[in-house]
């Protein structure tokens, strides 16, 4: 058998641990840079959205409250949109009488309109003292420049009191607001300066960091809503002192009205979107922001380090923990890492106010997880069509899949297993070989083995090794056969056929004939990878594979061309014609061995019986004359030739009594 397979176990294992630093490295490198696209950083904010949707408190703990410029006050109001300013400075009036610590809408009133309403509006602002209007940027594209414009509100509402705080919001890729605005004069700004002024004290100082982002504390509604119509007659449909110290932000919440115009378009995608499929009105986002700003609710992405460094840690303990890749366990590893990080970022979104991004380090498990087992199933792949390779001509498909499926049994040491050993050699081959060139003699030899190789494995033999012209084979391992010895005779007798038919083919050629002696013998032996941890033999090794190589020899004294030991002949007398040849002592070993050979004449069976068991008894004069009838139907039978010189020599000197009929071969 041959010993590549121990190498390329080696060069597996070499290559494998050179790709395992080297997948992390490739790993870690791409999703370095894929961090840096913009199509990464929208699958990040998924990630801060669900984080966002499942770590919401679901409701608001200041005193805000929003009016909604709604579809029940357009039907209940009876005005298309733009309402007159009159009606605003109505509600101005209304809200200061109860109490509201601040008033600001969240529209955009740059443009003037009738000089009384305007002026109603003025006037209105001036006796409150706490409003606050909106301003925008707007993009104006015209002949000659395209730029962004600040749009304020009117003038004459300044000068009469108000303040005007930057609404706009910065969106995202995906339309979605997530940047908290912390310019000087944003809107939710001067909304607590405001604030600040009516109910001096109350408020904490406002600390932001660098980039700050919306903590959303739920969906839209979540802050406490009433209608336009309902905070301009508060008496009738409110509470007494419903917006008693109350931050009151007015703004639009409309859907889908006729009435509404420009005024519909005023709502946002937000982190629950895709959860609710309900835009949130932008008048709602300035609440979360002012509640995120005054309870200090606002996020803080994690700094590159921290982000790079998860990406580090993750990589690194999928890669040691899926460097042996198991589909279950791998993925289970997997799973605990991603779950980890899952629950660390969920921890540090919910009570620390850090959002770190962790599309990467999950994504890195998985690829590595994919990467392990790519590599694993390419390597496993690769080692399966080596071992075929390397076993194919040696051993029958069946074996080379048993093999393939179960590789651990490709590994140093053995196993005792009940087998059946063939060993055959060329009779004379070496003097032949003199006589022919390297080349001629390479060229014949391979011939016979490639034959008698083709045999074996049609037979489901395993072929262990050549030695020179001699050829070991067994039967039994690595795959259980339970007719091993009766598959190895046929294959012995297939070989003797095959060598009769190569004898007439090199007589043709003006070769020499060739002639071949088999040993067969069964038994326990040690099968398994025999030699050293870095190369190594599947062989067989013990008594029996000594005794099989034995019977080869013996067959020279007899001239025979197939030897079977007791123990084979056991095992297939139901599917055999056997003769017995004799009973045998060989060197090393204690006990006689009955040999057989195969033999197809019934006539010279029944004699050769009679003939043994006469000479076992003494009965010289019956068994000489038994052995006699055997020569006359074979003249050249070298058996009965050998007993008839035994019988000779035991009538000069009788053996010893009981002696048994054995006979030591010393020199086998």
């Amino acid at each position: 058998m041959p010993n590549i397979v121990s190498e390329q176990q080696t060069s597996t294992r070499f290559s494998h641990r050179l790709k395992t630093p080297l997948l992390a490295i490739v790993a870690w490198a791409l999703l370095f840079l894929a961090s840096f696209s913009s199509q990464w950083q929208l699958l990040e904010n998924k990630g801060f959205d669900l984080l966002s949707v499942y770590t919401a408190p679901m409701q608001s703990t200041l005193p805000i409250t929003i009016v909604g410029i709604d579809e029940p006050s357009f039907a209940e109001i009876g005005l298309r949109w733009p309402w007159p300013r009159g009606l605003h400075a109505e509600l101005v009036d209304k809200l200061r009488q109860a109490g509201a610590a601040v008033i600001a809408f969240d529209l955009i009133m740059d443009v003037a309109s009738t000089p009384d309403q305007d002026s109603q509006l003025a006037d209105a602002i001036k006796k409150s003292g706490n409003v606050v209007l909106a301003a925008d940027w707007v993009f104006q594209e015209t002949t000659y420049a395209r730029q962004w414009l600040r749009v304020d509100p009117l003038n004459e509402f300044i000068q009469a009191g108000a303040s005007g705080g930057l609404a706009t919001m910065t969106l995202d890729g995906d339309m979605i607001i997530r940047q908290l605005p912390h310019n000087r004069d944003a809107f939710w700004r001067v909304i607590l300066d405001k604030f600040d002024q009516a109910r001096p004290g109350l408020l904490p100082p406002v600390k932001l960091p660098n980039k700050p982002m919306i903590r959303y504390l739920g969906p839209d509604h979540t802050f406490p809503y009433v209608s336009y119509y309902q905070a301009i007659d508060p008496d009738k449909y409110l509470p007494k002192d419903f917006f008693r110290d109350q931050i009151v932000l007015v703004g639009r919440d409309t859907k889908a009205s006729p009435d509404a115009g420009a005024a519909q378009a005023d709502t946002f995608p937000t982190p629950f979107t895709a959860s609710t499929r309900w835009l949130t009105p932008g008048v709602e986002l300035h609440a979360n922001i002012l509640e995120n700003v005054v309870l200090d609710l606002e996020l803080e992405q994690a700094p590159p380090a921290a982000r790079y460094g998860l990406l580090t840690v993750a990589i690194l303990l999928a890669t040691l923990g899926m460097r042996r890749w198991r589909p279950l366990l791998s993925a289970l590893l997997g799973i605990v890492l991603m779950a980890a990080i899952i629950g660390m970022d969920w921890w540090l979104f919910r009570y620390s106010n850090i959002w770190l991004p962790a599309a990467s380090p999950l994504f890195g498990i998985v690829l590595i997880y994919l990467g392990q087992g790519g590599m694993t199933l390419y390597t496993e792949q690769q080692r399966k069509r080596q071992i075929k390779l390397a076993f194919e001509h040696y051993v029958p498909p069946q074996v080379v899949a048993e093999i393939i499926s179960h590789p651990e049994q490709l590994k140093l040491g053995g196993q005792k297993r009940e087998v059946t050993l063939l060993f055959t050699d060329l009779k004379g081959f070496t003097a032949i070989s003199e006589q022919m060139s390297p080349e001629a003699v390479s060229r014949l030899l391979n011939r016979h083995l490639t034959e008698m190789t083709r045999i074996i494995l049609h037979h489901n033999g395993t072929v262990d090794k050549f030695i020179g012209d001699a050829i070991m084979a067994f039967w039994g391992a690595p795959l259980d056969d339970p007719q091993q010895a009766v598959h190895a005779c046929r294959a012995a007798m297939e070989m003797q056929e095959a060598m009769v038919i190569m004898r007439q083919q090199l007589s043709s050629e003006g070769l020499p004939p060739l002639y071949m002696r088999i040993g067969i013998h069964s038994g326990s032996a040690i099968v398994g990878n025999m030699g050293s941890n870095d190369r190594f033999d599947y062989s067989a090794i013990g008594d029996t594979v000594n005794l099989a190589s034995r019977l080869e020899g013996i067959n020279k004294l007899y001239d025979t061309e197939i030897l079977l030991s007791e123990n084979t002949a056991a095992q297939i007398q139901k599917n055999f014609t056997l003769r017995q040849v004799d009973k045998v002592k060989v060197k090393g070993k204690l006990e006689a061995v009955e040999i057989f050979t195969l033999e197809t004449n019934e006539i010279i069976n029944s004699l050769n019986q009679e003939a043994i068991d006469a000479y076992r008894s003494s009965q010289w004069d019956q068994s000489e004359s038994l052995w006699k009838r055997v020569l006359e139907i074979s003249p050249q039978d070298r058996i009965a030739a050998i007993y008839l010189q035994r019988i000779a020599a035991f009538r000069k000197t009788p053996p010893q009594e009981k002696w048994g009929g054995a006979v030591l071969l010393e020199k086998m």
